[in-house]
């Protein structure tokens, strides 16, 4: 036998914590914690053996239980992986551009909808999102929103009997 300098291969570090899950986890335990929070100040009729109280404290409840064990999964290890349809890589950062894009058509749907109505606001959301995710048809967009948009407003209207804003298109409607 030669001797030979032992070789040491460097044993591998703890995996990185991967911080946006653990940042989902918190938002996920806050909205669970201000659900249960704001079900006890609803106030119940003595006449109702279940109450409005149930349902929040059951989404509330599974909200905060679905954080700890994402903390747990996250803090073990556990990263997504893109499934074997996706085409994606979990690694490229965001498109902050068309985030950008997003939020301010979302803000001007906000500005607008008191004004113009929901049929029109509705069909430039719609639009406005389809051209910040890349559409490049515009007309086809403002149409196919337009028709979306005055039929999920006659759903509310008449359907569930939830006036929206008419808007511009009063009288019309």
């Amino acid at each position: 036998m030669t001797a030979t300098a032992h070789e040491t291969t460097a044993a591998p570090g703890p995996a990185p914590v991967d911080r946006p899950q653990l940042g989902l986890a918190a938002g996920l335990a806050a909205l669970g914690g201000y659900t249960v929070y704001d079900a006890t100040t609803l106030e119940v009729g003595f006449a109702d053996p279940v109450g409005p109280r149930v349902f929040p404290f059951v989404v509330g409840g599974v909200l905060v239980v679905l954080a700890v064990l994402l903390v747990v999964a996250t803090l073990r290890g556990s990263r997504p992986e893109a499934e074997d349809g996706e085409d994606i890589d979990l690694d490229t950062p965001a498109d902050w551009v068309t985030v950008g894009k997003l939020v301010g058509v979302l803000v001007l749907t906000i500005a607008t909808i008191d004004v113009l109505g929901w049929a029109i606001s509705g069909a430039l959301l719609f639009a406005g999102a389809a051209w910040a995710l890349g559409s490049t048809t515009l007309v086809r967009d403002v149409l196919v929103g337009g028709v979306m948009s005055v039929g999920s407003w006659y759903a509310f209207y008449v359907g569930l009997g939830i006036p929206l804003s008419p808007g511009l298109l009063d009288g019309i409607l």
